[in-house]
């Protein structure tokens, strides 16, 4: 009788100790797939970056030969052909007069 119930407990725990390992071997290997994707998911996210540092460098390139495009056509208009960019030329030559003005102090 003893026997018995020490079988149907030995029995007991052997699977609950099978249980108990194969949740642990399912942890194991959802760990594992969860650091591959974060690992996937790092390498997309610096590839990102360094594709976004390259568009906001071409981004400013461009507006800077915007700028120059403005400026050259504002002195190759011919007189009178838009104010706003000899006001904007008037603006900048101020600037630049203030700057040396700093200077020589």
């Amino acid at each position: 009788m003893i026997f018995v119930i020490f079988a149907k407990i030995w029995f007991i725990w052997k699977d609950m100790l099978e249980g108990i390992r194969q949740n642990i071997e399912r942890l194991i290997a959802l760990y594992e797939a969860e650091k591959q994707a974060r690992k996937e998911l790092e390498s997309a996210l610096a590839e990102s970056r360094s594709a976004n540092e390259t568009y906001r460098t071409k981004i400013a390139e461009l507006e800077r030969q915007v700028d120059n495009l403005k400026l050259t056509q504002a002195f190759t208009s011919p007189e009178g052909g838009n104010p706003a960019a000899k006001e904007k030329i008037e603006k900048m030559i101020r600037q630049l007069d203030k700057c040396i003005e700093q200077l020589e102090r």
